[in-house]
């Protein structure tokens, strides 16, 4: 019981992983540079209206799948290359 706690505490303090949160941090860029607010791009995502700024909180677990990152560049008139790092992380 307390191997799981600790888990699960361990897992809490690190929602999103580098890969994602640099993901994350692409999207937000491309957002911005766009000039479009998290609930506009909520809308064309088709998501809620708090999901993207949970997506970009640190404090929330919530992120891209990869249909949103294949809509995002739809929507961003990009490539889904560039929302992921070049090289892998380690």
């Amino acid at each position: 019981m307390r191997v799981v706690f600790i888990l699960s505490y361990l897992m809490a303090a690190n929602l999103k992983s580098d890969i994602e949160a640099y993901v994350i941090s692409k999207v937000k860029e491309m957002r911005e540079q766009h000039n479009l607010s998290q609930s506009e791009l909520a809308v064309r995502l088709d998501v809620s209206n708090g999901f993207i700024g949970q997506a970009e909180s640190s404090r929330s677990p919530t992120k891209y799948n990869l249909n949103h990152l294949n809509q995002l560049a739809i929507i961003f008139d990009c490539s889904i290359k560039d929302f992921i790092p070049e090289k892998p992380f380690k």
